[in-house]
């Protein structure tokens, strides 16, 4: 493994993994931040696209625009109600096991829409994922249950908002699932641009935040007038402080897993995001304290069991072994 892919491991863990304890101290102080979190996700990686990627808009187009503006709506959307869903009783464990179910979303959706047939082990492996989410959102539901408060006249319980969480995530996974299989036919037709995409699916989306102005200025001023916290001898509002620790850590995320997809095999790739994400949750579990029940456990465990077998991990890891005597043997 040379130094960039090994490089580009390690950013993928401190990166992504920091990210989500950024995102989840921007959830405790505010949990309806998540459109101005969104919001400035999508400008800083825009400003950084458009200086590096796009080259200060001289680099010729590999994709053409209208094709972009399809994958845009999709991006925005997906985007805005992911975060969206903290507003709703959604813990940030949840929040993990139910974005990591998005290979189940993907195969129904490919079954509906593109009409494709997969073997016995990857339908075991989805009905892994689905029993896993469906076992943590129970157990999740039976907690929001028992310390939901009582309605109050007029209003809704704790509980009715957290199902609205639920259906709030269970429309992004789907949708998530059907840009993915969006952007296969935009591969297969005019090959992988994934930084060009990357740029224009953050960019294009800026003037729908338009809509959100009155959310916006709303958090910004929360944000204003949270707790400040001293940065290099100077008080900063919390709230800021963690949105740009948030941006950045993104960023380095995301042009992480870039440059492990253009260095190491998918079967690393596979390996490293699957147990990036199982770090994360460990993370969120201990440090932020938050419930976690036998059945978490039992539900957390087939979903990243089965994302293992969809995966076919054990079969390349037999097909490497192979190679590796085979190598041996020549030599």
């Amino acid at each position: 493994m040379n130094m960039k892919a090994l490089l580009g491991i390690i950013f993928v863990f401190v990166g992504c993994c920091v990210n989500v304890v950024f995102l989840e101290l921007l959830v405790v102080e505010d949990p309806g931040s998540g459109n101005l979190i969104t919001f400035s996700q999508f400008l800083i990686i825009s400003i950084e696209g458009f200086l590096i990627t796009m080259k200060c808009g001289t680099k010729e187009l590999s994709v053409p625009m209208k094709e972009y503006f399809t994958l845009v709506v999709f991006f925005f959307m997906v985007s805005t109600t992911n975060n969206m869903a903290f507003n709703y009783n959604i813990s940030m464990t949840l929040h993990l096991i139910f974005r990591a179910g998005s290979l189940m979303a993907n195969m129904v959706l490919g079954m509906i829409i593109l009409g494709k047939r997969y073997n016995m082990t990857k339908y075991i492996s989805v009905g892994m994922i689905s029993v896993g989410i469906a076992v943590c959102t129970i157990a999740s539901g039976k907690d929001i249950g028992e310390s939901s408060a009582p309605a109050v006249e007029g209003g809704f319980s704790d509980y009715f908002w957290w199902v609205c969480g639920i259906s709030i995530l269970t429309f992004a996974l789907f949708l998530s699932a059907r840009m993915g299989l969006y952007q296969e036919t935009l591969h297969a037709k005019y090959g992988k641009n994934p930084r060009e995409a990357l740029f224009f699916s953050h960019c294009l989306p800026l003037p729908g935040f338009l809509l959100l102005t009155t959310d916006l200025l709303a958090h910004t001023k929360i944000a204003n007038e949270s707790n400040p916290i001293s940065v290099l001898g100077v008080l900063v509002p919390c709230i800021w402080v963690y949105i740009v620790g948030n941006v950045l850590t993104q960023c380095i995320c995301i042009n992480s897993v870039f440059v492990l997809t253009t260095e190491c095999a998918s079967l690393t790739v596979t390996l490293v995001v699957t147990l990036r994400k199982f770090l994360s949750l460990i993370f969120s579990i201990f440090y932020f304290n938050n419930p976690f029940t036998p059945a978490h456990w039992f539900g957390t465990a087939c979903v990243f069991v089965g994302t293992f077998l969809y995966a076919d991990i054990h079969k390349l890891l037999f097909r490497e072994q192979l190679r590796t005597k085979e190598t041996k043997k020549i030599q």
